[in-house]
């Protein structure tokens, strides 16, 4: 029977035109059962087929509520936003900044140096570069070999290597609850499923059963995306037990890690690093880093020459001078203090969670407000920002909460950005107007 299609079709309409609005919660399904006099079952079916076309959303313990906007078949947030103010996504490009990397590269425009540039190279790039990457990896008294480095031309590039050596296709991944979008885009390509493990305030807190299914576990323990939190070091030894215990390999996304104070691997041993340029400097130009542990050394340059990720060579050299001449040095400095006056100011217009030092934050709405709403009309006040449901990965499962990138706007058009948002949260129409 195909009775539950056409009533979806009636409520597909119902969004179209505007008469269900985003936001707005359908009935239970026993009472929408009972108005249309209908089966159980059947309205399950509904809610289902306008589930799969994108056009609500369930929240556990709340109900189903109308979308704001239909799904991208992109991954999220990997794309500027069009609103005037984009605190969706994650970027900062300091007032100098361009002045001084451009100084740098001064050099790599004469012809006979733009002559090698312009020649394939390795994705080992040179040792010279190797060097002066595993020295910026390096913490806490950790420090990958340098001839095991591998470039890439992104961070994004890099996880995907990784996931590539780690996990087969239709195979599984141990994640955060609440993981980088990308993942969650890398993983349905290649049919893998994302395995929630088990997390609290300080990070990932798997036992041992919880890790017997997964062939890796992806994970951000310093400045974790979206909430901002960072594992403290009796949680990295306790994890780091486990994670032997099980044989279970990592990836570690530190991708934030230099706004932080330094923190070791969790499990250097069993763990491939992943970092990039795009954060500590910018992502129009850029480079992926990959530090493997010992017995995958010889595999990761194999395997991101096999997929095509390896760093263009122009950008190998940029990178070699910025980390060789102090340019990533001195703007990562610069960076950990707009942090934290960013942070300043978000702190004093909303009650937001996560490290003080971070480039963004986690904001736990008013109970009136659901995330998918909360973003439209925040939209409509021209800011951008990003629903817990870009993060979530399991289905149904979003907190009413959203993340909020303080990196991109100047201070002063941040500060009214977030008093808008908060004298936003403060109403109870979606359509309402407000003046910071």
């Amino acid at each position: 029977m195909d009775d539950y299609r056409q009533i979806a079709d009636t409520y597909a309409i119902a969004i179209a035109q505007g008469k269900l609005k985003p936001g707005d919660r359908l009935p239970p399904q026993r009472e929408f059962a009972r108005a249309h006099g209908i089966a159980s079952s059947t309205a399950t079916r509904v809610y289902s087929e306008l589930k799969r076309r994108g056009l609500v959303v369930g929240e556990t313990g709340r109900g189903t509520f109308v979308r704001a906007v239909p799904p991208s078949e992109l991954p999220a947030l990997t794309e500027p936003a069009q609103a005037p103010v984009d605190l969706e996504l994650n970027f900062s490009v300091l007032p100098g900044q361009a002045e001084s990397q451009a100084e740098s590269l001064t050099g790599l425009l004469r012809p006979d140096v733009m002559d090698t540039l312009l020649r394939p190279t390795s994705v080992t790039g040179t040792p010279l570069l190797r060097a002066a990457a595993a020295k910026m990896l390096a913490r806490a008294g950790w420090e990958p070999d340098p001839a095991s480095v591998v470039f890439t031309g992104n961070g994004r590039q890099a996880i995907a290597v990784a996931l590539d050596m780690l996990v087969p296709n239709g195979g599984r991944l141990g994640v955060e609850p609440l993981t980088y979008p990308v993942i969650k885009g890398l993983a349905a390509r290649r049919g893998i499923t994302l395995v929630p493990l088990p997390m609290d305030e300080h990070g990932l807190r798997p036992a041992p059963a919880d890790l017997e299914s997964v062939h890796a576990v992806y994970m951000q323990p310093t400045l974790h995306n979206p909430l901002g939190v960072t594992m403290p070091r009796a949680r990295r030894e306790e994890l780091a037990r486990v994670l032997d215990k099980a044989g279970v390999p990592v990836i570690e996304d530190n991708i934030y890690g230099f706004l932080a104070d330094d923190h070791p691997p969790v499990a250097p041993h069993r763990t491939v690093m992943v970092d990039s340029l795009s954060k500590r400097l910018s992502p129009g130009l850029t480079l992926g880093f990959i530090a493997p542990p010992p017995e995958l050394a010889s595999q990761t340059p194999v395997t991101a020459r096999a997929m095509g990720l390896g760093a263009q060579h122009f950008a190998m050299q940029a990178a070699t001078r910025w980390l060789t001449d102090g340019v990533v040095e001195r703007v990562c400095a610069d960076k950990r203090v707009d942090a934290k006056a960013r942070q300043e100011i978000a702190r004093a217009c909303l009650p937001v969670e996560g490290d003080p030092g971070a480039y963004h934050c986690w904001w736990r709405l008013p109970d009136h407000w659901t995330a998918e709403a909360f973003v439209t009309a925040a939209a409509r006040q021209g800011i951008a920002i990003a629903p817990a449901t870009a993060f979530t990965v399991a289905p149904g499962n979003a907190p009413r909460a959203v993340r909020l990138s303080l990196s991109a706007p100047p201070l002063e058009t941040l500060r009214t950005a977030l008093a808008t948002l908060k004298k936003l949260a403060d109403t109870s129409d979606p359509y309402e107007t407000v003046e910071p």
